[in-house]
């Protein structure tokens, strides 16, 4: 399965861009990945609906009715490292062949975004930057295929 993250949001820091190379790197040994970033579509005096909606569509032209849909949100379901690893592989196990992580944008995520969504995951009742989300859930994804194959890395 073809595995990517979505983020919405062109600002990119510098001390964080080396730890997103590593993880995609490792990441490229266990599974076909890749990650896709939408520029920020926020513009002065739109309205946080209307930024939603322009970052719904773009995010939904991407996403085919076969493909899983995962939205990294606050309101979603908080798992421990070893759950995770299970979660993704029962992901895994799913028919399709595209699976598609997503970090939102500032505002969240439009309604049909989230009707459209097959499942919500949360990284921590914390709030983070899009960054540095990114960077934690990369982390935290090869943490879960590492797991999965038996490997030393989770200790």
């Amino acid at each position: 399965m073809k595995v990517t993250l979505i983020a919405i949001g062109d600002h990119e820091d510098k001390y964080l861009a080396e730890g997103f190379s590593i993880y995609e790197k490792r990441l490229q040994h266990y599974v076909s990945f890749n990650t896709e970033i939408i520029p920020s579509l926020k513009k002065k005096g739109q309205s946080k609906e209307a930024i939603m909606q322009a970052e719904a569509k773009e995010l939904l032209k991407k996403v085919a009715a076969t493909d899983l849909l995962i939205l990294l949100d606050d309101k979603g379901k908080e798992f421990n490292s070893v759950e995770l690893a299970n979660q993704v592989q029962k992901f895994l196990n799913m028919p399709g062949k595209r699976m598609f992580f997503v970090i939102g944008g500032a505002f969240g995520f439009a309604p049909e975004v989230y009707q459209r969504a097959n499942q919500k995951i949360s990284l921590s009742k914390l709030t983070f930057n899009h960054q540095m989300a990114r960077l934690f859930f990369l982390e935290q994804l090869y943490r879960a295929l590492t797991i999965l194959k038996g490997e030393p890395y989770h200790h």
